[in-house]
């Protein structure tokens, strides 16, 4: 049995005598000279037989170099503290074993030939070689060490305690109780490990337990660092996957298990390991498993196949589970796969569960609990308590750091989240996810991702995903498992809900959201499951849109401070019905609102909602039911309606209604409420309607209304006469409120309408959009009414329908509304370019334009499709040169070519107010596709190709033309035709690069102009560069300025080496040129001056 040692002080030993006789023996040996590459390494003979039983040292190649410095080590080794020693057995093979004795000192495990041996170094080891009757003896079987560790006849092995990365109890099969013990040598950088086979638990309990106390103790007291070499190695592979950070990165020496190994008779298997040694490294968002290096590793030392690099998420960890002894377990899982278990062993298994933690915790900074089961030793839990909380000073409370983390676990391009954050809106800030910007719908796993990303973030009042298509979650469970976060309260509270585990995703994920944010008052899922599947099977009950079955449980059991939900454009099912009927009959929910419209309701459904909703009628602000299959009955509305008090908002838009010729809504019900938006789109409206809703804007009750939306709801004229009529404004101030009046007949009864503006009767804020005039004269007459109001400051009349392009009459007109008007701030007159409808009011459009120059209110000016081409674009440069007053221009999809593009630019170098100026991306992609056409014809046309490379000398030398100098002066036009493929491509790619280069110049002066309004210092840079490298649009001038000795043809003429300096490569010139396609091409010819 090993024999734990007396607490012998090392003062006491007398090792002396005993190394002068080993020295004496080993004098007359050869001994190999050089310096030891390990000071770590075993000794044993170096000229010796393996029958030498007198030789008591063998030496190894990292010996010291003299019988004095090898005294010294084992002096050193002599001073260690005996914590435990006993006897073991070596199997060098199945057939040859040798007693050996283990020693385990405070700073090395020491093995010898035998006890004797031993009690030379250690005095205080029993020299007795007999065996002490009936006492049991540990035997070692070893299948590698530091240098052959199972080599014949070795006198001594020493193995430091900071060297030991694992000591554990290892379950091989064989009827033994086992341990392995591995270590690393990082000089050689070999590893090895060594398993003890005993026959007693007890002495197995005894040795895990002593060496790893000593080995805690050694790492303690002199930390092994790590390498340079093995940190540089480790550091480029987690950078090539990029999750490398100088400051966010931790290593650990750990061992890597295989399980258990097939139980065989045969010894040998003692040398066929189950483990192995490698690297485990925290990056920022990963934990990598990395394999030693390759070249070092010796391939006798493991049984396991090479290992390659792997990571993991540490989002999606699971589970960390440390053992009693140095093993621990590390579990990830995947939504939709089956979970990963690493089974791992390490002397600092308790740091690598305490920075596992800290990073865990860092990624997620304000996550009360992680998503993981914490199952760790009592020691680490003590230590848990004293960890810091990290502090979030990133925006969003790290939103984009937990979602990175998420991003890197599900193997996911970050890049492809958008959102936006609102704060000029009710219970702000909103946080609005948007689509992609390459058109594609997000995936399962990156909508599971922005999801559990905002889970316990309390910056957001709302978070909405507004035509985010989430209908994929709704349709999927995870047969692998369940997340436990959703089925807690904030507190921790289990929900306890049957059947919880056979929920969605989408369930799931948005009762998480719900559950884990106090802040968090509004959701918005407006049409976000615009795929979900319609089609029930016969016999099976539609399981609904999941959103109601998340929320309204929570609701009713007041777990959730959610009370406005938006449900537009999804289609309700008969259970969504009824989650949301028990809700809304129960009080305590306090909903402010509930919008459904859109949701395929009939008539039953809609009374149903409605009577329940009017339980809440001390709390509801919004109702809207807007889009609906219902007919509705108005006096029955009117009924349901009247138990609402404080409603803010109305949105009765497209609804049909069974008694057309009654008013939707009476004065007095509208006298009821202090409504702030009032929406009846595509709603018919009689006389009677118009009248009601013109005595309610004469009333004192409507002064709280803000918004007014009546488009396509067949107003005349007169109708939106009346109605701006009604709204008595004060004399040249405008009423708070914008009306939208879109898409109605307002060319019936015009002159009243007419005369309605030019008196001043409009509020602030008109919206008219879509209006057809089959008569130009009466849209003359609207100009001239705007020209002279002075109460209206935002005007939209975008997409204007005229039979044909507008004349110079009513250009002119137009024009006196941007010189003459001093109220307008805002003006939309775009155009309308969809498949259905394009409207544009034609080419005459840009001398209106010239007004501007004399404008001093107007801030906001939006010109959109409107083809100005060059001459608009010149035009406004003419405006951006003398206006001191406008802030932003939006002028997209107006056939800007790169040189009206690079005119506009260059209008802003004296203009220091313009703040916004679009990069004209839809523009860049029209002249793209131009020149592209042009490329095409090019090739279609062209006879000059391949062959034209490999034609003989005397080919090539009748092409040439002019010298340099007669280029110089006077460079005439070669036919695009006759020029090689991909020298026209070469030079593509010039004008794709002078796009570039304006672009560049553009964000110069827009950050200068912000700088300037904002108080702000300059940023130091020099004037632009305004050579003209930027300004020709053209093709052809592009190839002409393109440099000829840096073209491809050229190229291939210095190969052939006769191609004489300054001769022109593309054929004998003419002098003849072309003009190009039209002024309006993105191909234009012409240069400014």
């Amino acid at each position: 049995m090993p024999s734990p040692s007396p607490s012998t002080p090392t003062s006491q030993l007398r090792p002396k005598a005993s190394m002068e006789r080993l020295m004496q023996k080993a004098k007359p040996r050869g001994l190999q000279k050089g310096r030891p590459n390990s000071l770590f390494g075993s000794f044993r003979g170096a000229a010796n037989s393996p029958d030498d039983e007198d030789y008591g040292l063998k030496r190894t190649v990292s010996a010291a170099t003299s019988v004095h410095s090898q005294s010294e080590y084992l002096a050193d080794l002599a001073k260690g503290q005996v914590l435990l020693h006993g006897e073991v057995q070596t199997a060098s093979g199945m057939f040859r074993k040798r007693s050996q004795y283990l020693v385990l000192t405070d700073t090395h495990l020491i093995k010898f030939r035998c006890q004797a041996r031993a009690a030379e170094i250690f005095p205080s080891i029993p020299s007795s070689m007999g065996r002490s009757s009936g006492s049991r003896h540990s035997r070692l079987s070893s299948g590698g060490s530091i240098h052959d560790l199972h080599a014949p006849n070795e006198g001594l092995q020493a193995i430091p305690l900071n060297q030991i990365v694992a000591t554990s109890p290892l379950d091989d099969g064989k009827p033994y109780f086992s341990i392995e013990i591995s270590h690393l040598d990082e000089e050689t950088m070999q590893a090895s490990n060594m398993v003890l086979q005993l026959q007693d638990p007890r002495d197995q309990d005894l040795w895990i337990s002593s060496v790893r106390g000593a080995v805690t103790n050694a790492r303690l007291k002199d930390p092994l660092e790590f390498s340079q070499p093995l940190v540089g190695y480790a550091a480029r592979i987690v950078e090539q996957d990029g999750d490398y950070d100088p400051s966010h990165i931790h290593m650990f020496r750990v061992v890597q298990r295989a399980g258990k190994s097939v139980s065989r008779s045969s010894s040998d298997d003692l040398t066929k390991l189950t483990s192995v040694v490698c690297i485990l490294a925290i990056g920022m968002f990963k934990i990598h498993i990395i394999p030693l290096p390759k070249s070092s590793r010796t391939s006798s030392n493991t049984s396991l196949p090479d290992l390659a690099c792997t990571s993991y998420g540490l989002a999606a960890l699971t589970s960390l589970n440390i053992q009693d002894d140095d093993g621990f377990s590390i579990v990830f899982r995947t939504p939709l796969r089956q979970p990963v278990t690493l089974s791992l062993a390490a002397s600092c298994a308790t740091d690598i569960a305490l920075s596992i933690r800290r990073v865990a915790d860092w990624l997620r900074p304000e996550w009360p609990e992680q998503p993981f089961t914490w199952n760790a030793a009592e020691i680490v839990h003590k230590y848990e308590e004293s960890l810091p909380i990290p502090a979030s000073d990133e925006p969003y409370q790290a939103l984009n750091r937990t979602l990175a983390a998420y991003c890197a676990a599900y193997d996911l391009d970050a890049t492809r989240f958008r959102y936006t954050d609102n704060y000029d809106c009710e219970d702000a800030p909103a946080f609005i996810l948007q689509p992609p910007a390459d058109g594609r719908k997000y995936s399962m796993l990156e909508l599971l991702a922005i999801l559990r990303a905002l889970r316990y973030n309390e910056s957001f009042g709302t978070l909405s995903f507004q035509d985010i298509d989430l209908s994929d979650l709704q349709r999927l469970r995870d047969p692998y498992g369940h997340d436990h976060v959703p089925w807690t309260t904030k507190s921790g509270e289990s929900l306890n809900q049957p059947e919880q585990a056979n929920c969605t995703l989408l369930v799931q994920e948005v009762q998480a959201l719900a559950l884990k944010s106090r802040r968090l008052r509004r959701l918005d899922f407006n049409n976000c499951m615009r795929k979900r599947s319609q089609t029930v099977d016969e016999g099976q009950e539609d399981p609904g849109s999941g959103i109601c079955e998340a929320l309204f449980p929570l609701c009713i059991r007041q777990l959730t401070n959610i009370d406005w939900v938006v449900l537009n454009g999804i289609k309700l099912s008969e259970v969504d019905i009824d989650y949301i009927f028990s809700a809304a009959i129960d009080r305590s929910c306090h909903f402010r609102a509930l919008d459904i419209g859109s949701c395929g309701l009939g008539d039953r459904d809609m009374l149903t909602i409605l009577n329940a909703l009017s339980h809440q009628s001390a709390t509801m602000e919004s109702i809207d039911i807007s889009g609906n299959l219902a007919r509705l009955d108005p006096q029955a509305l009117r009924e349901e309606f009247r138990s609402f008090d404080f409603i803010r908002k109305l949105n009765l838009s497209n609804l049909a209604r069974i008694s057309p010729k009654q008013p939707l809504l009476p004065a007095d019900l509208l006298y009821q409420w202090r409504l702030q938006e009032l929406r009846l789109s595509k709603t018919t409206l009689n006389e009677t309607c118009v009248d009601a809703i013109a005595t309610y804007l004469q009333s004192p009750q409507s002064a709280t209304l803000r918004f007014l939306e009546l488009d396509e709801c067949g107003l005349s004229g007169r109708d939106a006469a009346t109605l701006f009529e009604s709204m008595g404004t004060q004399p040249n101030k405008g009423r708070d409120l914008r009306i939208s009046i879109s898409a109605n007949r307002l060319e019936q009864g015009h002159e009243s309408f007419v005369k309605a503006i030019r008196r001043d009767k409009c509020p602030s804020q008109v919206v008219m959009q879509l209006v057809n005039y089959q008569n130009e004269g009466n849209l003359q007459r609207l100009f001239d009414a705007f020209a002279r109001n002075t109460t209206v400051n935002y005007l939209d009349i975008s997409g204007i329908l005229l039979t044909a392009d507008a004349s110079e009459t009513t250009c002119q007109a137009l024009g006196r509304i941007l010189s003459l008007n001093t109220a307008l701030e805002y003006l939309d007159i775009s155009g309308e370019q969809t498949h259905i409808v394009a409207s544009n009011l034609g080419k005459g459009l840009y001398k209106a334009l010239d007004g501007l120059k004399q404008n001093t209110a107007l801030r906001v000016l939006r010109i959109e499709n409107q083809k100005l081409g060059l001459q608009g674009a010149s035009t406004l440069a003419s405006v951006f040169e003398e206006n001191r007053c406008l802030q932003q221009v939006h002028c997209e999809g107006n056939d800007i070519n790169l040189q009206a593009f690079t005119v506009l630019v260059r209008s802003l170098e004296h203009n220091e107010t313009l703040l916004y100026l679009p990069n004209m991306t839809r523009d860049r992609a029209w002249a793209s596709k131009k020149v592209d056409r042009e490329v095409d014809s090019i090739r279609e046309n062209s006879n000059v190709g391949l062959a034209a490379i490999s034609s003989t000398k005397a080919s090539v030398k009748r092409t040439l033309g002019r010298t340099v100098s007669s280029q110089r002066t006077q460079t005439p036009r070669a036919p695009i035709g006759s020029m090689p493929v991909f020298d026209v491509q070469a030079a593509v790619g010039s004008l794709s690069i002078q796009w570039d280069h304006e672009l560049a110049r553009l964000h110069q002066y827009l950050t200068r102009n912000y700088n300037l309004a904002h108080g702000l210092p300059l940023e130091p840079q020099g004037r632009p560069d305004l050579q003209e490298d930027g300004i020709n649009g053209s093709l052809e001038t592009a190839m002409q300025d393109f440099s000829l000795e840096k073209t491809p043809k050229a190229e291939v003429d210095r190969q052939l080496g006769d191609t004489a300096d300054g001769q022109e490569l593309y054929g004998q010139v003419d002098g003849s040129t072309d003009e190009g396609e039209d002024s309006e091409s993105p191909l234009e010819m012409g240069k400014l001056g």
